[in-house]
């Protein structure tokens, strides 16, 4: 296969609509993937493989279907109502815990009054469970990290109001 004949292949796939096409013949594989934009973005990956491999195979993934964006409004109104709060932010990556043992309380609830220095949480990172203390005084809002989730560092976890 020339470079003219996979130039012909990846118009021919961007036409299509396919998110994805491999083609493998005896001494190379190709892969042409493309994004959900359409035609224009198309990525080849060329690979040659000793010969003696399996006959050609083609493989087709439809285009994932559009979905419809979400109205503005909403958000927006969200976050100017949140401004006039504290964000208690992870000061580390790790697995979030709202209670200090499965069988106990957790560490606080929407509405629980914390003063600076109480623990909110804990931070499983390493083995090591490293509790998250409140830099802020106030009354807790909002909940932002389910429990033994996953969070990366500076992920905000608490609304605080502070008033």
């Amino acid at each position: 296969m020339d470079i003219r004949e996979i130039q012909n292949l990846i118009k021919f796939v961007a036409k299509s609509g396919a998110t994805e096409v491999k083609l493998e013949m005896d001494d190379f594989k190709i892969t042409i993937k493309t994004t959900e934009a359409g035609a224009e973005a198309a990525t080849t990956y060329v690979q040659h493989v000793p010969v003696g491999q399996p006959a050609p195979q083609v493989m087709h993934q439809p285009a994932p279907a559009a979905t419809p964006a979400a109205a503005p409004a909403a958000p927006a109104a969200a976050a100017e109502d949140d401004s006039k709060y504290i964000t208690i932010k992870s000061p580390i990556i790790g697995t979030l815990y709202r209670k200090p043992s499965p069988d106990k309380a957790p560490f606080v609830e929407v509405g629980s009054t914390i003063s600076k220095g109480d623990v909110v949480c804990v931070i499983e990172a390493m083995k090591l469970f490293n509790e998250i203390e409140s830099e802020v005084s106030g009354k807790i809002v909002k909940v932002l990290v389910d429990d033994a989730s996953p969070v990366e560092f500076d992920q905000p976890l608490f609304l605080v109001d502070p008033s």
